[in-house]
């Protein structure tokens, strides 16, 4: 009898065994890089960028419209692998479209917004959106397009679909999906297939503004690949410039763009590593600076960590702005708007585009002052 039942235990193993082997075996062969790919302009407009104008930019990380204020994410450390419910991330999609309505900005740029994943319910968050702001062309890149992730095993991450939507009142001539690296081995199965988006935006001159939608990698080892993936960048962008062209980066970089956030907003760093400050001199020898929204009079950060709900005290920091070619400045209108207890933050910049190809370094943007919610979703 004895015997029989270990023969049973033995069986069970076995077969747990042959289902977790048969499952990293999935992982692994389902895993794939979508690689650098022409991107499709949907509703393009026709209108044309001029020189010596000002246009409002936004860039918003949405967090696929699941991070309320109680809300905490079992990647950074909290509880949840999926938003609470359909009906409160249906809402929350429709108050971020409200949002944007009222921005009335000439070009947005947005992050982690679905089309088809198991954490936000397949909802597709790009037809809710583009729905909200009819009069806009607008570009969807993939940058996740992972497996189905069995963990959490109460609630499973799932499979997700996931990416980087652009806006855009002006006409885009060509866009294209630009491929990051990102770190190898299993690291690469917990990251997003990282890669930003250019948009290329016609002047009656014959120049282009150059836009860029961009989301580093957060979730790494120590933080080295965001440093890589931004080299590039800064190489991509400064060839541009150098041809006359425009060019302006906006997201979220995940990394401290003020370098000393927890000294500016509170609270502590320790134990947090995955938003690093950039890199000493990292724009040195380029025509290229970065604008990160700050009011000193009254700071607001862009980003908690989401190892629980928003509580005072938490580890708050900036990791969302823009980086601008020095033909490139901020105007009177330029402001940074952001919503305390969010995952990321609202930012939005005013340019203006010189006459010039070249121009001397840029004005400081003034920043209207910054304002906070108690909510996540304006």
């Amino acid at each position: 009898m004895l015997k029989k039942a270990w023969k049973i235990v033995l069986a069970v193993v076995l077969a747990l065994l042959v289902v977790v082997l048969g499952y990293v075996a999935y992982v692994f062969i389902d895993y794939h890089r979508i690689g650098d790919q022409e991107l499709t302009v949907e509703r393009n407009a026709a209108a044309t960028v001029e020189a010596g104008r000002e246009y409002g930019i936004l860039s918003y990380n949405i967090g696929f419209g699941a991070y309320e204020d109680d809300y905490s994410f079992f990647m950074d450390g909290g509880t949840e692998s999926r938003a609470w419910s359909e009906e409160r991330l249906t809402a929350n999609i429709e108050r971020i479209g409200a949002f944007l309505q009222q921005q009335d900005a000439d070009l947005y740029l947005l992050q982690e917004v679905d089309r088809d994943s198991t954490r936000s319910y397949h909802v597709d968050e790009v037809a809710m959106l583009t729905a909200q702001l009819p009069g806009l062309g607008y570009i969807w890149a993939q940058n996740y397009d992972s497996p189905y992730l069995f963990y959490p095993l109460d609630q499973p991450h799932g499979k997700s679909v996931s990416g980087l939507l652009t806006l855009s009142s002006f006409g885009i001539t060509e866009a294209q999906r630009v491929e990051l690296p990102i770190e190898a081995g299993v690291m690469k199965l917990v990251d997003l297939d990282r890669c930003y988006s250019v948009h290329r935006i016609p002047a009656a001159d014959g120049r282009e503004l150059v836009l860029y939608n961009v989301h580093l990698s957060a979730y790494t080892s120590d933080g080295t690949i965001a440093v890589e993936q931004l080299e590039l960048l800064r190489a991509d962008m400064q060839a541009e410039y150098e041809k006359g062209n425009w060019c302006i980066a906006g997201g979220d970089f995940n990394k401290d763009l003020l370098g000393q956030s927890e000294e500016i907003f509170g609270g502590s760093a320790e134990g947090y590593t995955w938003a690093q400050p950039l890199p000493e001199g990292i724009w040195d020898g380029t025509n290229l600076s970065l604008v990160a929204p700050l009011d000193e009079t009254n700071p607001v950060p862009s980003c908690r960590n989401a190892d629980a709900p928003y509580h005072e005290g938490q580890y708050v920091l900036t990791v969302d702005g823009f980086v601008v070619s020095d033909n490139v400045t901020g105007c009177g209108g330029g402001h940074g708007l952001c919503v305390v207890g969010s995952q990321s933050g609202v930012h939005a910049f005013c340019a203006e585009l010189s006459e010039r190809g070249r121009a001397s370094a840029p004005s400081p943007p003034r920043w209207r002052k910054a304002y906070q919610r108690e909510r996540k979703f304006p």
